[in-house]
């Protein structure tokens, strides 16, 4: 049987299975182990767990259970919903302009966590309600919702990122700094959408009434500008340590931990509950992101042990008579279309080990290529019918907020991270310049 057949088989049995309803770590590894034992018999029945000690050393991944709890402490804690009041306040007045401090909200929420989770759970139980109260049009803020709560995985401190620095063996802090410009640029996008519709149509999103303006004072502004930034204080600490070399990335990620646990000592609002709370999601997500990346090992050693990466290689260079360009264009679009399906942790150590090596001897920068990769999840996470940000929303929406509306929220926001995409395209630099700015390469 060719390594093309047995690649459709794999990966047809995936998807079959996932439809399931079976657990995405479960369905993996499973087809890796049975793959392995048809093919290559009883012996091969170790290939694909050996493959999965792999994890064991990858000590970058000892920093997730700390960015994990250092966004579940600041959100259960409210330190983070400072940071929706102060835009709330500032940005009031303006048409639309809570719809844009719910993007700046999102941003700063990435900052803080590394995942799209945190952004989503904060945007739909503290953002949206507020929103809709305030008379805003529902499609719109949901779309704003889910498309600025996917910025937390391009953004450092992206676990994502990190995940594909250690398959693709490069500095974390590069890829770290190669998603700042993109991100902000994409969030700028978002915010400029909004105030060009909210200027054409008014009545999707009022201004903050005038008596409503006049209720703070300017000193009570400030205090809320001080509560605010107190969280984007912790991570400018925690990331300035990083960058200046005094603490590696694990001793970073702790710091910030440490650092959210203090602030909400500090602040008297920790307490038992909360720390049992924020503790108890921490181990969830860090447990589900080891299951995925163990179980995704295992398919990978046994779809590598095929040689695959010459078959595509081979499909793509010789079969097809793709230049460099397209052939990178049909694998963002295989990424875009596995994402629909997978998570982003799961998709990233199953094909990436896959392309990592054509792109780089296609002379493409695998810092750029991260970049990109990270995008399309973004995309893949707001694209129906099974984006994952879709069903997070689904979950966590208001009852007036139909599975429709959802799907109508979003396209605005898909044909927007599709223009940047296209433009880090264009333009590698716009993710290049500030790695190669700071670390001289």
């Amino acid at each position: 049987m060719s390594s093309e057949l047995i690649t459709f088989f794999m990966f047809a049995s995936m998807l079959l299975l996932m439809m399931t309803g079976q657990r995405v770590f479960g369905v993996i590894g499973f087809v890796g182990s049975a793959a392995a034992l048809w093919l290559w018999g009883n012996g091969a029945a170790e290939m694909p767990f050996n493959a999965a000690i792999q994890v064991m050393n990858w000590f970058p991944l000892i920093t997730v259970p700390f960015f994990v709890f250092m966004g579940y402490m600041l959100s259960e804690t409210g330190i983070a919903s400072n940071l929706y009041r102060m835009f709330h306040v500032w940005f009031g007045p303006m048409r639309g302009g809570l719809a844009i401090g719910t993007v700046g909200l999102m941003v700063m929420i990435s900052c803080m966590n590394g995942l799209s989770v945190a952004g989503m759970a904060i945007g739909a139980t503290v953002a949206l309600p507020e929103l809709l109260r305030r008379g805003y049009d529902k499609v719109m803020v949901t779309g704003v919702i889910q498309a600025g709560s996917s910025l937390g995985i391009l953004i450092p401190p992206s676990v994502v990122l990190v995940l594909y620095a250690m398959i693709a063996r490069q500095p974390v802090m590069q890829l770290w700094l190669a998603g700042i410009l993109p991100g902000l640029m994409m969030a700028a996008l978002f915010a400029l959408y909004i105030y060009i519709r909210c200027r054409i149509q008014p009545e999707l999103a009022p201004a903050l009434p005038e008596e409503e303006r006049r209720a703070l004072s300017t000193s009570e502004k400030l205090v809320l500008l001080r509560e605010g930034l107190l969280p984007v204080g912790i991570f400018g600490a925690m990331m300035g340590l990083f960058l200046t070399g005094i603490t590696s990335l694990v001793e970073s990620s702790a710091v910030g931990a440490l650092l959210a646990t203090l602030a909400a000592l500090f602040t008297r609002r920790l307490n038992w509950k909360i720390l049992e709370s924020a503790t108890r999601n921490t181990l969830l997500v860090s447990c589900m992101f080891l299951w995925i990346i163990m179980a995704a090992l295992c398919f990978s050693s046994v779809y590598d042990g095929l040689g695959a990466i010459k078959a595509i290689s081979n499909l793509l260079l010789n079969t097809w008579e793709l230049d460099p360009w397209g052939i990178l264009i049909v694998m963002l679009l295989s990424f875009v279309v596995l994402g629909i399906f997978l998570d982003d942790t799961a998709m990233l150590v199953i094909v990436a080990p896959l392309y990592i090596p054509l792109v780089i001897s296609l002379g493409f920068n695998p810092i750029w290529f991260g970049i990109l990769y990270t995008i399309t999840c973004q995309i893949a996470y707001i694209t129906p019918p099974f984006g994952y940000n879709l069903f997070l929303m689904r979950a966590m929406a208001p009852p007036e907020i139909s599975l429709m509306d959802i799907y109508r929220s979003i396209w605005p926001f898909f044909l927007l991270m599709v223009l940047s995409m296209i433009i880090v395209m264009i333009f590698p630099e716009i993710a290049l310049w500030l790695p190669r700015l700071v670390t001289g390469r």
